[in-house]
């Protein structure tokens, strides 16, 4: 399953684990068509999907949502369990430290950690053992772009809860590691790096590579770390920037 998957990273990461002949459940929070859209090239490439609507901001809405993730597992595959899931789905709020407001601040944290952190909960009993959890982080973890206070603190905290999971599921043998992003060309936060030459050549300067993310640079990583080739990396950051700012 990938949380926010009818666009940008999350759309990457499913294509690119359908590519691998994984099937996926793909959740949307607005844009039904962009996600009917994201199963039909899912199936265009052999596998199965579904996609269901999710906001995982509201976590009142968790306990209905498991239900239809159930009623999909047993229609669509014939089972009660599956293997993956990937914690995608965010937002971006630029706002200096001085001017973030209590309801931005609410805001990410609601899909950013408290969403995460319960929706995961609530899918555990249908994870299978020996399954695996991605979640998303920021390279704004590492070093400080003024702006992104409140976020960069929401993915810190996603960082330490990611080590506390593989700790606590590994006895299940579910590993749980969080891939860090550096700038990346998506509509994230109003599509910043990807519509703004002189955003996008900063960061591309401050890049070993010399240029900015593609969504496939993360989808493709992210697949890659839940392939079996990876099975024994557990609890760990692993940044995915083309060498941002080292």
């Amino acid at each position: 399953m990938v949380t926010g998957a009818s666009r940008g990273l999350g759309k990457s990461t499913a294509l690119n684990l359908a590519k691998k002949g994984v099937d996926v459940i793909v959740t949307y929070h607005r844009n039904a068509e962009e996600a009917k859209n994201v199963v039909a090239e899912i199936e265009q490439l052999g596998a199965k999907a579904v996609a269901l609507q999710l906001d995982t901001a509201n976590i009142k809405t968790f306990d209905g949502f498991v239900g239809q993730i159930q009623q999909s597992l047993q229609d669509q595959w014939q089972t009660d369990r599956f293997d993956f899931l990937v914690n995608n789905a965010g937002i971006g709020v630029y706002a200096s430290f001085a001017d973030t407001t209590e309801e931005d601040f609410d805001h990410l944290m609601n899909i950013h950690v408290k969403g995460v952190f319960f929706l995961t909960q609530k899918l555990l009993p249908l994870i299978n053992d020996g399954g695996r959890i991605v979640n998303l982080s920021s390279g704004l973890t590492r070093l400080t772009l003024p702006g992104y206070a409140a976020y960069a603190t929401m993915k810190g905290a996603m960082e330490t809860l990611t080590k506390y999971m593989a700790k606590e599921l590994g006895a299940r043998r579910i590993a749980v590691n969080i891939v860090a992003l550096g700038a990346i060309e998506t509509d994230f936060g109003g599509g910043g790096v990807r519509d703004n030459p002189e955003v996008n050549q900063y960061f591309a300067s401050q890049t070993a590579l010399g240029r900015v993310g593609l969504p496939d640079d993360i989808g493709g990583a992210i697949a890659s770390l839940l392939s079996e080739d990876n099975k024994w990396v557990n609890a760990q950051r692993i940044e995915v920037s083309g060498g941002q700012s080292i």
